[in-house]
């Protein structure tokens, strides 16, 4: 087990401190093959300064994990994926139980700071704020990449370089560790299945859709970035290859022609603008300058990393907004609207979200 050292944390009233008990916790899980790390996932919310109401352990479509789960671990409530399978139907299965008014997500393969729901908490003190989203670190489980930019460490769902590194204002938090208010569901509905991961499949996006959607229902209200709360993403050897990593690029790519496709471009690549025209350039240069002045010879590759990263995930939404286009093509041809028709109706205004 992974000791980690807590934050000091600032007293609070009486009256504080109970409402940062209204908090739930869901960790959502899909395979017998990270048992280990699910019990470390939940054995981290147990050990929390700020005990959760509830810890909700939802199975997505294993039954196997399932049955192990109700017989050898306390102190949770075991549920079933009732929807189509994936994360995002996991959670909003885990959220239709949840009691309390703030709900926590911790990924399966994730350990929480002894001090992540304190930390997390504290921010919903401001009604304004919709959720919060804390500093995911990785954990690598063998020899770290040295060819790995850091710019790109949300290929293995981390906060990365270039993301705010203060209490500030974000479009939406690193979904293994953040917490929403429940009146965000209430209103705007659940996660958006046929976006995010669904087993194996390198797909995300979900939080991303989710938080754009709350932000375009209350344009006044924020998600914030809490850097101080912290967990830790286990990384295993197979996710720190270069195969994986073109894998993950390009499904982003798809991911976000979707979220497009329901949110809007404006909104849905907001923050994708600043980090391509300022983190990323930023990023070779440091590669560049790491092999040639630091003569890291690693830093080309990180370098070239960068640079390939970012073709393989635009190609992934050029190759995703086609396909969306043509899907739609189709459904108005059908509907007996001509190709000219459908030209001049195209306008991200026209598009809607659905809650």
């Amino acid at each position: 087990m992974f000791q980690i050292e807590a934050h000091k944390c600032a007293e609070k009233s009486d009256n504080e401190k109970m409402e940062a008990f209204d908090i739930s916790v869901i960790i959502c899980a899909y395979s017998e093959e990270r048992w280990d790390a699910l019990v470390a996932a939940i054995e981290s919310v147990q050990q929390q300064t700020l005990p959760p109401e509830e810890i909700i352990v939802v199975i997505d479509h294993c039954p196997g994990l399932m049955t192990r789960v109700r017989q050898q671990v306390r102190g949770v409530i075991t549920a079933e994926n009732m929807g189509v399978r994936g994360l995002s139907g996991a959670r909003n299965s885990g959220i239709a139980l949840t009691k309390s008014q703030i709900i926590a997500f911790l990924d399966d393969d994730a350990i929480a700071a002894p001090d992540w729901l304190t930390l997390l908490s504290e921010k919903f003190s401001d009604p304004q704020v919709l959720g919060v989203g804390g500093t995911v670190t990785p954990l690598w489980l063998d020899n770290f990449p040295a060819w790995f930019p850091e710019e790109f460490h949300w290929v293995v769902g981390c906060t990365y370089r270039g993301m705010s590194r203060s209490g500030q204002t974000i479009r939406n938090p690193v979904g293994a560790s953040m917490a929403l208010r429940r009146e965000v569901f209430k209103v705007v509905g659940g996660f958006r299945s046929g976006i995010g991961r669904v087993g194996m499949r390198p797909a995300g996006c979900e939080e991303t859709e989710l938080c754009i959607r709350a932000r375009q229902h209350w344009p006044r209200s924020v998600f914030l970035f809490q850097p101080q709360a912290t967990v830790f993403h286990r990384v295993p050897g197979k996710r720190a290859s270069w195969r994986y990593f073109c894998e993950r690029c390009y499904a982003e790519g798809l991911s976000k022609a979707i979220v497009s496709r329901y949110a809007g471009a404006a909104d849905s690549l907001a923050s994708e603008r600043t980090y391509i025209l300022c983190t990323l350039p930023q990023g070779i240069v440091r590669g560049l300058s790491d092999a040639f002045v630091l003569r890291d010879l690693a830093g080309l590759a990180r370098a070239g990393a960068i640079v390939l990263g970012l073709m393989i995930t635009t190609a992934g939404y050029l190759v995703g907004s086609a396909c969306l286009h043509l899907e739609k093509l189709k459904v108005k041809r059908k509907r007996g609207i001509s190709k000219e028709e459908v030209f001049l109706q195209r306008s991200p205004s026209s598009i809607k979200t659905e809650p």
